[in-house]
């Protein structure tokens, strides 16, 4: 493993602002595990393009299904001349996606209203997978049923928060419907970036300037700024982080129509978007992580043997590496964080030994807010009352780190101390050769 695999991890766990969207919303690999952090609310397709609808931004006509019957009636109601349906999971790929029940295609157009009724039937209930979901896929229990629009041309739209301008900005490419990474790598001339005074908002020179650069000509200029501007309204009515828009194109009839959007959202900003946040679908989460967003720790399953207990992102990123360093694989990183309590402690190694996968678990403290001694309570009293059947290394330094060595040694309990980290993953790594 590679340190900026680590760093990667968390990089999407601390650091929400990433500048340019270059990265944003990709699931990335590290240690040969594909994650989704938890932290991040994500919302489903259908409901991005509602809250853009309730802002004003022009969507495609839709209405939501959870039956076949509720399916058709919807296709029925739309009147359209070509439908689109789409399945609602929380993963890219759909359209090449497989469901068990052997329908191809997560994303189906049709003219024919009946056809809607038999698709939906054979995507609802079922597990559709794609290169984004775990093997088994994904269930559907929702689907869109959407007015098709035939796309005259296809531009890239987003306004996400950058640390290197102290706020917004906009991102636009008339390069659409394409990754933008490509063309960001390819021909970057084609990015063209707009910083917006937050004090001020998107101003109208601003907003006409992009639409220009976006390729919009004639009354479709106007019509792109006033998307752009209602846009911006929407990033800062949902407390967002980033509204991308791939593709916001125009339509031959001559319509700037945002035909998918991402929305990120600052999840420091809970406390007063409660409906927004109300709407997050928690059937596709990882059952250890919600468990652990119980008690404020960071989790995320990796794909090894030997689970990582930690302090601080930088900490958990370095430990993951000198494990893999010492030829052992980490089976998840977990991060205590700064307000330690000892309930927390417990509850950690509660979630880690109950991990089929886990041999080893190491504990890796450095305490600066941390006190160590409430860490080294907790672990006392997890291994006796969970009965710790694993192998069990300790690694602590800094605030309080004698007394809490002193009740790790009286404990009478299985401990390998470790001098340094190195030391402990050697450890670590060894007590699982051993059996």
């Amino acid at each position: 493993m590679k340190v900026l695999d680590a760093a990667v991890v968390g990089a999407q766990l601390f650091l929400p602002h990433v500048t340019l969207p270059l990265l944003i919303n990709k699931p990335q690999k590290h240690l040969g595990h594909t994650s989704n952090p938890r932290r991040w609310l994500n919302l489903q397709e259908y409901q991005s393009k509602k809250l853009m609808q309730d802002s004003g931004v022009t969507v495609q006509r839709f209405f939501v299904a959870e039956t076949p019957s509720a399916a058709l009636e919807a296709a029925r109601k739309l009147n359209a001349k070509e439908i689109v349906l789409k399945a609602q999971i929380l993963a890219g790929g759909r359209g090449k996606g497989v469901f068990n029940s052997g329908l191809k295609g997560g994303v189906h157009l049709t003219k024919d209203p009946a056809v809607v009724g038999e698709l939906a039937n054979k995507m609802l209930g079922f597990n559709l997978t794609t290169k984004q979901t775990p093997k088994e896929g994904v269930k559907v229990k929702t689907v869109m049923v959407a007015e098709a629009l035939d796309i005259a041309r296809e531009t890239y739209f987003a306004i996400l928060m950058d640390r290197s301008c102290n706020g917004p900005v906009m991102v636009g490419s008339p390069q659409g419907g394409v990754d933008i990474e490509e063309v960001a790598a390819k021909t970057p001339e084609l990015i063209f970036k707009e910083v917006i005074d937050i004090f001020e908002g998107v101003r109208d020179e601003q907003a006409l300037r992009m639409a220009v650069n976006l390729g919009f000509k004639g009354p479709l200029e106007r019509q792109a700024a006033d998307q752009i501007k209602k846009l911006y309204d929407l990033f800062l009515k949902v407390d967002a982080t980033q509204v991308e828009v791939n593709p916001l194109g125009e339509t031959p009839e001559g319509r700037v129509v945002c035909f998918d959007a991402k929305i990120n959202f600052d999840d420091n900003a809970e406390f007063r978007q409660k409906d927004v946040f109300a709407m997050e679908d928690m059937t596709e989460s990882d059952p250890t992580e919600m468990e652990a967003a119980k008690y404020d720790l960071k989790y995320i399953g990796l794909d090894g043997n030997i689970a990582c207990f930690v302090n601080g992102a930088g900490l958990a990123m370095a430990t993951c590496d000198i494990i893999d360093l010492h030829g052992g694989k980490p089976a998840n990183f977990l991060d205590l964080g700064g307000g330690v309590k000892e309930n927390q402690v417990y509850q950690a190694f509660k979630l880690l030994s109950a991990d089929p996968k886990v041999e080893a678990i190491l504990v890796n403290i450095f305490g600066g807010i941390v006190n160590c001694a409430i860490v080294a309570k907790g672990i006392t009293k997890a291994c006796r009352e969970l009965e710790l059947k694993v192998p069990l290394v300790v690694r602590l330094e800094g605030t309080n780190v004698q007394e809490a060595k002193r009740i790790l040694s009286e404990s009478g309990l299985p401990i390998m101390a470790a001098n340094d980290l190195d030391d402990a993953a050697r450890k670590a790594v060894a007590s699982i050769a051993k059996k």
